[in-house]
């Protein structure tokens, strides 16, 4: 049977399709499900454990009777299960051996897919497919994952950079393309690679702001899935980047921005202390 990319659900009064993509985990609350996206909504419905299983499909892992996870939400399991976006769940931690060698082979096949498609197999392909961005006053690459053999996200191989991303790690274009991102810095900071992940694996598009050590600078990154397993990102250099001010519509415009920009930190800040309280009993 084809795979499902949409669910349709009865959340209140409303029938709600969601992008299968999109979804988290959910978690039982006595007879409701709870379906937490990655945008931070939750949707109520009425509706089993095991139906949503079956309907989710092969790319979701069950970690307890009332738990079921995106795989490609999961950045680690220890004591908790760590999701690439900060929060944490509890799982069934007796069987802990048993889940993760499911995560790992399902994992496994989800990431073995990411050579189908039209991805670029040479330099001069990638170039070809991004020439667009050649002359681009502002620094783009795309990245592809590396994994290592717990198929978890290590490093990135840059497989196109424009001039300007050259001129921003401060290397030059030819040490660049089809090198990992550690090869030329070997004390690399791994803190990009949650959000590269989110984007790569799980098809998110986010922004990050923060100092990469390596290039002594501190950096805003938009970061955007490109092909399968890859990710696209626009990197400026704060210092740079010159806001003007043309109304007072524009200075709303920024107060609201920054005031998000805080709100995610404290929310994400807030969930990284907090795990979801669930009715089912973890054994």
């Amino acid at each position: 049977m084809p795979e499902l990319n949409h669910i349709t659900i009865r959340s209140g009064n409303m029938d709600i399709v969601l992008n299968i993509s999109t979804v988290l985990y959910v978690l039982m609350k006595k007879n409701y499900a709870e379906i937490h996206t990655f945008s931070g909504k939750c949707y109520k419905t009425r509706v089993t454990l095991n139906e949503l299983e079956k309907t989710l499909g092969d790319s979701f892992l069950k970690v307890s009777r009332g738990c079921l996870v995106a795989v490609m939400a999961i950045h680690d399991i220890t004591k908790v299960i760590e999701l690439t976006n900060g929060e944490f769940l509890p799982y069934s931690v007796r069987n802990r051996s048993a889940i993760v060698t499911q995560f790992q082979t399902k994992q496994k096949l989800i990431i073995s897919r990411f050579s189908e498609g039209s991805i670029p197999e040479e330099e001069d392909a990638y170039r070809a497919y991004y020439r667009c961005f050649d002359d681009l006053p502002v620094a783009f690459a795309d990245i592809e994952m590396v994994f290592n053999d717990e198929r978890r996200a290590v490093d990135w191989i840059f497989r196109y950079g424009n001039q300007a991303l050259a001129f921003l790690e401060k290397v030059t274009l030819d040490q660049l393309i089809g090198s990992t991102f550690s090869s030329l810095f070997p004390d690399m900071d791994d803190k990009w690679l949650r959000a590269y992940e989110q984007a790569a694996l799980y098809g998110a598009t986010l922004e990050v702001i923060d100092y990469s050590p390596e290039i002594d600078t501190y950096l805003r990154v938009i970061c955007f899935p490109t092909f399968r397993g890859h990710c696209g990102c626009i990197l400026s250099d704060v210092s740079q980047i010159h806001y003007l001010r043309t109304s007072t519509d524009s200075s709303e415009a920024m107060i609201r921005y920054f005031g998000k920009l805080l709100e995610r930190n404290q929310g994400a800040s807030e969930k990284g202390k907090k795990m979801p309280h669930t009715d089912a009993k973890f054994v």
